[in-house]
């Protein structure tokens, strides 16, 4: 028995990385600025809350023994559910993903709205999976089989990515507990996390090192956000296993080159490997050691200057291609050279979403403005195109080029990103508002209440951003209180101005900032932004005269069914375009005898588009 010990010690000081101690590693003081609890922002009714619902009206259409069919064939318990189709079908490798997913969405509705359908559901099949996992015997939980797992440590390949769904399970199951308090869904994630950590302490650091080794296209030994979840349950348990056994998923092949802050992203599978960035920022969190926070740092750097779009998504075309998907999708190209990756397959859905989480996680440690930039950006002109307005179906794909449509997903496709998504607009209050314990940060200017318990300050802000260039605030107090309210002013808005009951502030509005109202709040004092839009034209970073058409906060689409040629120059083409008088969000742009309509991207639906567009004078 002490043999044993011995040999699990062992393999996880080598798997670590010199971490290893004795008792709980406090977690050092590394966030400066927190989101607000998702039970302390309330959506007010606007477009943003009718696309919340339109995710919950799918969430609710969804059985749950349907969901619940694959875990307890595989535990051995009898089930009379249907299966689920698509990637949840039995035999198919990444069955059980969704239902984490679908978990993680439960538990963040669950805790803002109270005791209602979502907790119900949530506590139901919390408790059916524990009967699944009681069933197991060991702390395994999944809906495939452990043989699985044998697979991918013998021959790294064979196998569809378990360890990306069990990393699925352990977050719904960790959500449920972190949002919602259910305390027998933590012990189901310790009692798995024991399960992974069983088997892993039976492996060499050199199979450990080649099971993460992922530089293939379309790894099939993806590992999914293991170490986040993991680094997580550490952050909660101060359980140095858990520290140890997260660092096994941090793979010093991508994580090195990071801390030089060196490209080597060109060919990789982008969501395979975004993920490992937020899970290097999460043990940045409990830790502190500043090499993650390196890593996690360069990294976005270099997402952003070299492999991201206008609307801040990535992945397409891989530059060798090796397999079909890779021909198109899912993999980041050579750096800066993005012109000719424009397939009908670009801007993966859950590659956005982990984008708009390490956005979140770098404006928390730093404040900084360009962050929350990104953010926004992506927020609308990446989150939210990928939802039919009309219908709550979701994209695998927002492709940029021209002409193009959106290519939405079957309610039974149960594809990866139709679980990102289901995350994502169950999460549309995330990111409003922050705060550091003293004083606000408005981050998004979208209709919401926000109720700050500890200040006894209530915050609701109305107003029709972005189609209208106006957020108004009204500030609620039982007596005066003081703090700060610091207010977002994006990069493209010169000329803001900002107004406190009714009067101008004379302080100056700098693009890319936070504007600082400092004051003694009384009940019903009201802070009103008003933005100037105006057009501008953002380049491919390898073709000058390829370039999209922003206007405001607010990305646009050509409305055609051909590619988008034009004439002249660039400031020709911004000085055709304009507002179409009577039409809300629709423009106009004139150009070489040509009248084309334009769109937000947020806005099109079935309609056929386009974003980029080229100028070609021959």
């Amino acid at each position: 028995m002490k043999k044993r010990i011995l040999s699990v010690l062992i393999g996880f000081g080598l798997c670590q990385s010199g971490v290893w101690g004795n008792g709980k590693v406090e977690s050092p003081s590394v966030v400066e600025l927190r989101p607000f609890s998702g039970k302390e922002v309330e959506l007010e009714a606007s477009w943003i809350k009718q696309r919340e619902d339109l995710d919950v009206a799918y969430l609710q259409s969804v059985e749950a023994d349907r969901l619940l069919h694959n875990f307890r064939v595989t535990a051995g318990l009898p089930s009379l559910a249907k299966p689920l189709e698509g990637w949840e079908s039995p035999g198919v490798g990444l069955r059980g993903h969704f239902t984490g997913h679908y978990l993680s969405a439960l538990s963040v509705l669950a805790e803002r709205y109270g005791d209602g359908w979502a907790s119900q559901r949530l506590e139901y099949m919390v408790d059916e999976l524990y009967k699944c996992q009681q069933a197991h015997g060991n702390g395994y939980l999944s809906a495939f089989p452990e043989k699985d797992f044998e697979t991918l440590e013998t021959r790294f390949t064979g196998v569809w990515a378990p360890y990306y769904t069990l990393h699925k399970i352990l977050q719904g199951l960790l959500d449920a507990y972190t949002k919602t308090g259910n305390r027998k869904a933590y012990g189901m994630v310790e009692a798995l996390a024991g399960y992974v950590e069983g088997r892993m302490a039976k492996l060499s650091p050199e199979r450990i090192e080649r099971m993460m080794y992922t530089v293939e296209a379309n790894p099939q030994n993806e590992a999914g956000a293991m170490n986040e979840v993991l680094y997580e349950l550490y952050g909660i348990s101060g359980n140095p296993k858990h520290l140890a056994l997260a660092a096994c998923f941090d793979p010093a092949w991508f994580l090195e080159p990071l801390v030089r802050n060196e490209d080597i992203l060109a060919g990789l599978h982008a969501n395979t490997h975004i993920v490992l960035v937020n899970g290097f920022a999460r043990r940045y969190e409990v830790t502190g050691e500043e090499k993650y926070k390196k890593a996690a740092m360069h990294f976005w750097d270099i997402l952003q200057r070299g492999h991201a779009y206008v609307n801040g998504t990535s992945s397409g075309p891989r530059p060798v291609a090796v397999t079909p998907t890779s021909l198109t999708a899912e993999h980041w190209g050579e750096p800066g050279h993005l012109c000719n990756t424009l397939t009908r397959e670009i801007a993966e859905s859950c590659v956005t979403h982990n984008t708009q989480k390490l956005s979140a996680y770098l404006f928390g440690w730093t404040g900084d403005p360009c962050y929350a930039d990104a953010y926004m950006n992506t927020f609308y002109n990446g989150v939210l195109p990928v939802q039919s307005r009309s219908t709550g179906a979701y994209v695998y794909h927002l492709p940029l080029g021209s002409p193009r449509n959106k290519k939405y997903l079957k309610e039974n496709d149960f594809f990866c990103c139709s679980g990102s998504c289901i995350e994502a607009f169950a999460e549309l209050n995330s990111g409003i508002y922050y705060h550091d314990g003293s004083d606000v940060y408005v981050n998004l200017y979208v209709p919401s209440k926000l109720h700050w318990a500890s200040k006894k300050v209530a915050l609701e802000q109305t107003g029709g951003f972005p189609q209208q260039p106006v957020a108004d605030f009204t500030v609620s107090v039982r007596r005066p209180v003081g703090f700060a309210l610091n207010l977002f002013i994006p990069a493209w808005a010169e000329g803001t101005e900002v107004h406190v009951n009714g009067e101008k502030q004379g302080v100056p509005v700098r693009p890319s900032s936070f504007l600082k109202l400092s004051r003694r709040w009384e009940d019903g004092d009201r802070v009103r932004v008003d933005f100037r839009y105006a057009f501008r034209l953002q380049s491919m970073p390898d073709k000058e005269n390829m370039f999209a058409v922003f206007y405001g906060p607010m990305l646009l689409a050509f409305e055609t069914r051909n590619e988008v040629i034009l004439k002249g120059s660039k400031d020709e083409v911004l000085q055709g375009l304009s507002v179409v008088e009577g039409e809300p969000n629709r423009f106009v742009l004139r150009n070489g005898g040509n009248e084309f309509r334009l769109r937000p991207l947020f806005d099109v639906d079935q309609e056929s588009y386009g974003v980029y567009a080229t100028i070609r004078n021959y």
